[in-house]
């Protein structure tokens, strides 16, 4: 394990994994050894994680002056190990009471932050209290679990302000998402991690001045997500919502189904969320809901043209399409739901994909821009269109799935061994429909007014030709014509699908 001397000599520990570019990350407990985090759900298959050992926990010395333990003061280990590190400016997480820290870094040394993530955070360093009620709140969506009665006795003891290590271990439950083994594990490792003395020291009096701190936040330059947990009581969504007001350059999510350790209780949620961040290409939006993620090209003045993935792809299949249709336009390609970097909520159909772009463009108050949409997304376009007619410009439907039954049907899919890039649950949920779609889906076709193209593929598309020239017949003015390139038009073709779209009016 790798040391460092910071300020005062004390040798300071911190462990290495994965690799990639450094994420700096801090443990929260408070004053819980790092080990706890493990490699954050796999996040250290995206990012090098730097986990440091705070003074006095884990593999890290004790120091000689407890009073060193208090908050304030850790922050110049954390500028110790920037330095030790050789980063000029840090990518930097803090879990928990480790927010706090983060915070008091931030204010303080701003030109070394190049972004923050706060997980579950801790509000005390820009003066929130605890909120009783919002508590109370968040304990009883746990109401229904066979654990509740006890454990919410034991938070009541908590509450009335006699904290005790058995009410602290009754209570844990409350902390995650499933109280499952792994869970159990977990919560059975943290009394041996924390240093119960630091742990006193760290909220010690005069650690932070709320009010210089919530000023040096409101002019922060870094991005800051601000990620919560649906149940978690530590600090509520809402509660986390308010700090992440407090950044001018904030994102803020929920992660559904998570409590205070959201990487313990949906590791693919917490990474899709963390990665979509720090990747400085992609953005992400709540719409509707759901958390989309998306990249953009080209000059933000230019008219909009919205991309829309087929299944199981993401806005990457569009990357050489984007980037020349980028020399006259604002480009947007997002991931619909279960895909790529947005969220996985589990339910699927041709419906919800409408709601995505639907939200997504409203989101983006991008109405009455091109929308291109390929195979699922194409279906996509075209149901929104029928339904919302003025909201899309201009419409062009790549290979999408005709509103016919399939003949002979789809038989049930096999899930593929591994892990996959998209949610598996979304591949039945779909094919059912193609087995046996919305007949209003066809019927509706004629109220579509958005200036139509539909492209085929050819012979070589699993489509039925026929079926799409019969939609381009049933949408009033559509144009339609065949690339002989099978499926993937714009990925096979892109040069003669380009075209297509030039002499349509696009790009």
């Amino acid at each position: 394990m790798p040391t460092f001397c910071t300020y005062d000599g004390t040798e300071l520990a911190y462990h290495v994994m994965g690799e990639g570019a450094p994420l700096i990350c801090l443990p929260g407990g408070a004053m819980r050894a790092g080990a706890y985090l493990g490699d954050l759900g796999g996040l250290s298959g995206v990012r090098q994680l730097i986990v440091l050992d705070l003074r006095g926990t884990g593999g890290s010395a004790v120091p000689d002056d407890i009073s060193t333990y208090r908050c304030d003061r850790l922050v110049e280990d954390v500028e110790a190990l920037r330095r030790h590190l050789g980063i000029d400016r840090v990518d930097l997480l803090a879990h928990s009471a480790a927010a706090d820290l983060a915070s008091l870094y931030a204010a303080r040394y701003p030109q070394a932050l190049r972004s923050l993530i706060l997980v579950a955070p801790t509000t005390r360093a820009v003066g929130f209290a605890f909120a009783e009620r919002e508590a109370r709140e968040a304990a009883a969506l746990r109401s229904s679990e066979p654990w509740y009665p006890q454990a919410l006795l034991a938070l009541e003891e908590i509450w009335a302000g006699r904290m005790t290590r058995e009410l602290r271990s009754a209570a844990r439950p409350f902390l995650y998402g499933r109280w499952d083994d792994a869970a159990q594990a977990h919560a059975a490792s943290s009394a041996r991690q924390i240093n119960t003395e630091a742990a006193h020291a760290y909220y010690g009096e005069g650690a932070f001045d709320p009010v210089a701190t919530v000023a040096a936040l409101r002019a922060l330059p870094a991005p800051v997500l601000v990620l919560a947990g649906e149940y978690d009581g530590v600090t509520t969504p809402d509660r986390a919502a308010e700090l992440a007001a407090i950044c001018p350059e904030s994102e803020f999510a929920v992660q559904r189904g998570a409590g205070h350790f959201p990487w313990l209780d949906d590791p693919g949620a917490f990474v899709r969320t963390v990665t979509a961040f720090l990747d400085p290409d992609v953005h992400s939006v709540q719409a509707g809901g759901i958390r989309l993620a998306y990249r953009v090209w080209g000059d933000p003045s230019a008219p909009p043209v919205v991309l829309a993935h087929g299944r199981c792809g993401d806005g990457t299949t569009w990357t050489t399409v984007a980037e020349r249709l980028a020399a006259r336009h604002r480009v947007y390609a997002f991931d619909f739901r279960g895909h790529g970097l947005s969220d996985w909520p589990g339910r699927y159909s041709f419906e919800l994909f409408r709601d995505d772009l639907h939200a997504f463009l409203e989101a983006r108050n991008l109405s009455g821009a091109t929308v291109v949409g390929h195979s699922m997304g194409g279906a996509a376009a075209y149901l929104l269109a029928e339904r919302q007619p003025g909201l899309i410009g201009r419409l062009v439907i790549e290979e999408a799935p005709p509103p016919f039954p399939l003949d002979p049907p789809r038989a049930p899919a096999e899930r593929p061994t591994g892990e996959l890039d998209f949610d598996w649950p979304l591949v039945p949920s779909t094919d059912a429909q193609l087995n046996e779609p919305d007949p209003a889906g066809r019927e509706l076709l004629g109220e579509i007014t958005a200036p139509t193209l539909v492209i085929g593929g050819g012979p070589g598309s699993q489509i039925a030709q026929e079926d799409l020239a019969w939609m381009a017949g049933r949408i009033p003015g559509a144009r339609h014509v065949t690339i002989d390139a099978g499926h993937l038009v714009h990925t096979e073709r892109p040069e003669e699908f380009l075209a297509a779209l030039r002499s349509f009016g696009v790009g």
